[in-house]
């Protein structure tokens, strides 16, 4: 049970931003462990975690294809390497609870990306993303299907209709350009990538007590003096 936060605590807002893309394998461990060290924080409602977007692969077809052809499409050599990387992170995953399918598809994010924000736009980034990749990861959803990723959107609380109209035009192609660019500016290489409160950034996938250690280094008053 999560203790109540004492009367004076800090009750600043404080935001967390998470580049992310959705079929990284890293970002969903990461993910997981970064809610899991916010929800153990007797000030968790402090803490907004703001999604972004940023494609590891933008030139990926838009054909699903294995993670095995991805690899070998994007970095020639023996499939078998990535192979091994992907089993390393199935136990992992395991070992935390989480599902970690290796037959998953693979294709093109930048749908998924403008749909994303769409559903920022409505406050529900945070469950649409969770949704679509917790499936993904499961193995229960191919969300490089069109209606398969409305329906995931519907099942996170954003309209089907407006789903299909965002699908079928170019709505929201800009902003997911803008935190690609905003990302490339900070140094983002890679992801996940995590920006606390705008004062200081964690790259890659940490452990839930590496995440609970930054939060309360973003929580600590002395951080904020300057402000």
């Amino acid at each position: 049970m999560q203790r109540e936060a004492p009367p004076t605590a800090d009750t600043t807002p404080i935001v967390i931003d998470v580049w992310a893309d959705l079929a990284c394998p890293w970002c969903y461990l990461g993910k997981h462990r970064l809610t899991r060290a916010v929800q153990s924080r007797p000030d968790a409602e402090r803490f907004t975690i703001r999604l972004r977007s940023f494609e590891l692969n933008p030139d990926a077809p838009r054909t699903p294809e294995t993670i095995e052809q991805a690899f070998i499409r994007s970095h020639g050599g023996d499939a078998a390497v990535v192979v091994q990387a992907e089993q390393r992170i199935q136990r992992l995953a395991r070992q935390e609870g989480l599902p970690f399918d290796l037959d998953r598809p693979n294709a093109n994010t930048f749908d998924f990306h403008r749909v994303l924000h769409l559903a920022a736009t409505l406050g529900r980034a945070d469950s649409f993303f969770s949704r679509v990749q917790d499936g993904l990861f499961a193995g229960s959803l191919n969300p490089f299907d069109g209606e398969a990723l409305v329906g995931a959107a519907v099942e996170a609380g954003l309209p089907g209709e407006e789903v299909r109209q965002v699908l079928a035009s170019d709505d929201y192609s800009d902003a997911v350009r803008a935190d690609s660019e905003e990302g490339r500016r900070l140094g983002v290489t890679g992801v996940p990538f995590v920006v606390f409160d705008d004062r200081f950034a964690a790259a890659g996938a940490q452990s839930e007590a590496g995440y609970r250690e930054a939060l309360d280094l973003a929580a600590r008053p002395a951080a904020r003096e300057e402000e």
